[in-house]
């Protein structure tokens, strides 16, 4: 699975200790479906997730990540939650913790795939049958379909 040019730079600097990375998630609803992604690195599905490249707008890496992963164009339409992940050992031996920004989306166009070698399918789910999924994530999309204007703090 391909990181950033920076990551893969730190990463040559500081091996597999744990870094602290900027993430974001894009919970792309389209009417009563919500598009997900089933990662290649540990065959879970999940909201449309990456790191934030060094000086980059959050909101605009949200729309990067759905683009590059699942090939769909986006709208943002708001911040929803702000979280830290729990610490994750990605399969590689890397360690990670990140500052993940949540923000609501509504698809604008394009058909779903795996646009990317970071996932081995894209799919719409209809929001009453979600796939299992880890409870971060299942978080990080209750707060993306609620009718909130105010972003989710966890404390």
């Amino acid at each position: 699975m391909p990181i950033p040019s920076f990551v893969a730079e730190l990463r040559e600097l500081v091996g597999t200790r744990e870094l602290w990375l900027p993430a974001v998630t894009a919970v792309v609803r389209r009417g009563d479906d919500v598009l997900l992604t089933e990662r290649v690195d540990n065959g879970r599905w999940a909201p449309v997730t990456g790191i934030v490249d060094p000086g980059e707008e959050p909101a605009v890496a949200a729309r990067r990540e759905a683009l590059e992963e699942a090939g769909v164009e986006i709208s943002v339409d708001r911040l929803a939650a702000v979280s830290v992940s729990p610490r994750i050992t990605h399969p590689n031996g890397d360690r990670g913790v990140y500052l993940d920004l949540t923000f609501a989306c509504s698809w604008v166009a394009g058909e779903p795939h795996a646009a990317d070698d970071e996932n081995t399918d894209v799919r719409w789910w209809p929001l009453a049958d979600l796939p299992p999924m880890e409870d971060h994530m299942l978080a990080r999309i209750d707060a993306g379909l609620a009718d909130e204007v105010a972003a989710r703090f966890l404390t």
